[in-house]
């Protein structure tokens, strides 16, 4: 049985990761978006990568970044991964040496078989809610149906995920792995236990029925 990987994004306190973590996510994302509520310092980074235990994955989010910035974040933070929300080349993505994942927002017209064959070298693409005036976590999901057979197994999908529609994701788009932030708050950047783990729980329920 295929078990859908969990990111829990946008975290900015320590107790909110030991509650990810014992809820069983997968990876935890970090905000290094400065105009983001659930932006966090390399400072506050590190304290919070420093409590990941093996194998959770420590994934840093940024969005058109200066690569100077990039690489600052990177001297002090020791990340695993790379999340671009921006209209980053591939060049750009591939230039800090790090695994990374293209996010796409859906926007009209999104050909989505273009956007694979031009960041190839991604990890992974995640799929996300577009909005005009927001990066991401803004709650809103959009039509899954939008996303073809072929390329559902490779994705992540965010984009309005919360514990009551998460197990129907799994069934309908059947996507290597979940991203979720605002559906698991109880403010930008302050995450709710119940939310959390009522959100795995519905994770390991659409993995069982799908």
């Amino acid at each position: 049985m295929h078990r859908t990987r969990v990111k829990i994004c946008g975290l900015t306190r320590k107790s909110d990761l030991v509650t990810a973590v014992a809820a069983g996510a997968d990876a935890i994302g970090l905000v290094f978006h400065a105009s983001s509520p659930r932006a966090v310092t390399p400072e506050q980074a590190r304290t919070l990568v420093a409590a990941l235990p093996p194998f959770v994955t420590g994934v840093g989010l940024f969005m058109d970044a200066e690569p100077d910035r990039v690489r600052s974040v990177l001297a002090q933070v020791p990340l695993a991964a790379l999340q671009f929300h921006g209209d980053e080349p591939p060049a750009y993505c591939e230039a800090f040496h790090r695994p990374w994942i293209k996010a796409v927002r859906m926007r009209s017209g999104t050909d989505l078989r273009a956007v694979a064959r031009y960041y190839d070298k991604a990890c992974g693409l995640l799929l996300d809610t577009y909005d005009p005036a927001a990066a991401g976590g803004i709650g809103r999901r959009f039509d899954w149906d939008r996303i073809p057979a072929w390329l559902a197994p490779e994705i992540t999908l965010a984009g309005g995920l919360n514990p009551d529609n998460v197990a129907e994701a799994i069934r309908r788009v059947g996507p290597y792995a979940l991203d979720v932030s605002g559906g698991v708050e109880a403010a930008p950047g302050v995450k709710d236990r119940a939310k959390i783990e009522a959100f795995l729980q519905g994770v390991r329920d659409g993995d069982e029925s799908g």
